[in-house]
């Protein structure tokens, strides 16, 4: 059959076709199609007594997602993480430890860069990733590669029993195509693993693994190799010659003009051997377009630094690097042109009149109510107060017109970096963090502050959902309170305030009061996401 879709629903539709028995993963733009495909087609499916159930919960953040698979790849099923590439940083620790553990069941972790950082803080490449576990990877140039590669790196995953990162950038997750989907598979059984002591990494194991590993990377590049995804056609002027990758090859043809010996690479670790071909055939330039940082730019220098095939000067690699491409942002097909020698294609004169619109916090959302009691609070310190914020919709509260922020860096480093300045001496030192950041990861942040008694007062601003990525089920709903004395915050110190004009003098009144305690103190100012409530009341009607 053939659908219209995006490519992060291709990559769903291919997982589900491959047999799939889990998707973990945390919300995170531009990854967050993926699951939400999922979750939308187990629940038209609940109702068929034939129909074999795909865990597609939420996890609270991408390392207990990244540990879940993990659990269910021990058990002998398919499992599929799934996040945004700031995620990998966070589930690092339990992914570096699988490429040593190695899979039972197949075990893809797909993870969606963000270049020109339309919606992140950085433009980071997840290859690296891959290169630093030294597992595989695959990169789609197109919304059928992509349903289909899925289903081939679970396979390849059981095949060479080691997880598979897949990686796509924005424009492949959010841009649609035709795809012809194949009928699929059933879930695997459980299957006990062969060697379970694979699974327990003290160090006299972990070494034994580490070799292991070491020793299948020729077996990885004969995958790449041979794969159907790499491709290499050698050009009517093979002293020129082009290396490029996922969606950056769609730019490459749209002004390919003939001439250059082309080498596609979805696949990793880098096709040695079509490399070696390209070099024999006289390639005296490489180019190199790939969205992203240069990471084949530098590996493809590695390769062919003192290769035996190189009879002297070996040829000279262009990039992002050089400066044949821009070194930071996304590729467009412009750029590109200009990179392969083609003069650059006219500006319409209607197209220099489009201005950007910055984006801003919606229009009765309770956020605004927090920050303009908490800046009329902030005040009355003069330039004593510094607002530590964190990663979510809130995070627009360092725009104008409020302006409220003075730190925003990565997710529950709000409620840490105020404490770090609080035992400087700052005072008052008060974080701004959302409900699902905070179960994300501020949670052992505020047990920071609690142990140290660090004079910091924590906003919590619940709407009740994952608001930024489009109203997911946040972890701590109803249980923000709980958890919060749980870590020992003292009860009478965990206060709730909604979000309202009517309300502004008593949300004044309560942070007033936690900023001259002496300790940790929490206010949440609880109030729904204005999208979700306006969902919710609609889904009433019907």
């Amino acid at each position: 059959m053939k659908h219209l879709l995006l490519g992060d629903e291709a990559i769903a539709q291919g997982a589900i076709d491959a047999g799939l028995s889990g998707v973990y993963a945390y919300p995170g733009t531009p990854s967050t199609e993926i699951t939400e495909y999922i979750q939308i087609a187990e629940s038209k499916k609940s109702q068929d007594a034939n129909h074999q159930p795909i865990f597609c919960r939420w996890a609270t953040n991408e390392k207990t997602a990244m540990e879940a698979a993990m659990g269910m790849s021990y058990a002998g099923k398919r499992a599929l993480v799934c996040m945004k590439h700031v995620g990998m940083n966070v589930c690092a620790d339990a992914f570096m430890n699988t490429a040593i553990t190695g899979v039972n069941g197949g075990l893809v972790v797909l993870a969606a860069d963000d270049p020109s950082m339309h919606s992140s803080q950085n433009e980071q490449d997840s290859r690296f990733y891959a290169k630093f576990a030294l597992i595989p990877c695959f990169e789609p140039s197109n919304q059928q590669e992509a349903y289909d590669m899925i289903r081939a790196a679970f396979e390849l995953s059981e095949q060479l029993h080691y997880p598979i990162l897949m990686r796509v950038t924005t424009r492949m997750a959010h841009s649609r195509a035709i795809v012809e989907t194949r009928e699929a598979e059933a879930q695997k059984t459980m299957v006990p693993a062969a060697n379970p002591k694979h699974f327990i990494l003290l160090p006299a194991m972990s070494r034994l693994n580490y070799r292991d590993l070491l020793a299948a990377q020729k077996t990885f590049v004969h995958a790449s190799e041979t794969s159907g995804y790499n491709t290499y056609v050698k050009g009517t002027n093979p002293k020129r010659a082009i290396v490029t990758t996922g969606i950056a090859y769609n730019y490459l043809m749209e002004n390919y003009q003939g001439g250059a010996s082309v080498l596609k690479i979805a696949q990793y670790p880098l096709p040695e051997g079509m490399i070696e071909q390209m070099v024999k055939d006289g390639a005296e330039e490489i180019l190199v377009i790939e969205e992203g940082q240069p990471v084949v730019e530098e590996l493809l220098a590695a390769v062919l630094y003192n290769a035996p095939y190189i009879q002297g000067k070996g040829p000279r690699i262009v990039g992002r690097l050089t400066g044949a491409l821009p070194r930071d942002g996304e590729l467009t097909p412009d750029s590109v042109r200009q990179a392969i020698g083609l003069a650059p294609l006219p500006v319409h004169e209607e197209d220099k009149i489009v201005v950007g619109r910055p984006p801003a916090m919606c229009q009765g959302c309770g956020h605004r109510d927090m920050y303009a009691a908490l800046n009329e609070v902030v005040a009355e310190y003069g330039d004593k107060a510094r607002v530590f914020g964190d990663i979510g919709c809130y995070t627009l509260g360092a725009l104008p017109p409020y302006q409220a922020l003075h730190a925003t860096v990565e997710m529950g480093a709000s409620i840490t970096m105020a404490k770090g300045a609080a035992d400087a001496g700052l005072h008052p030192a008060i974080a701004v963090i959302g409900d699902s950041t905070f179960t994300h990861s501020g949670m052992t942040g505020l047990l920071d502050c609690v142990n140290s008694k660090a004079n910091v007062v924590v906003i919590i601003s619940d709407n009740l959902t994952t608001g930024m990525t489009g109203g997911q089920d946040s972890a701590g709903t109803g249980r923000i309170e709980n958890i919060c004395t749980g870590l020992g915050v003292e009860p009478e110190h965990v206060r709730v305030v909604v979000p309202l004009p009517k309300n502004m003098e008593e949300i004044k009144q309560v942070l007033r009061e936690e900023i001259s305690y002496a300790g940790p103190s929490v206010m949440i100012a609880r109030r729904e996401c204005i999208q979700t409530l306006k969902r919710h009341l609609k889904a009433a009607k019907k």
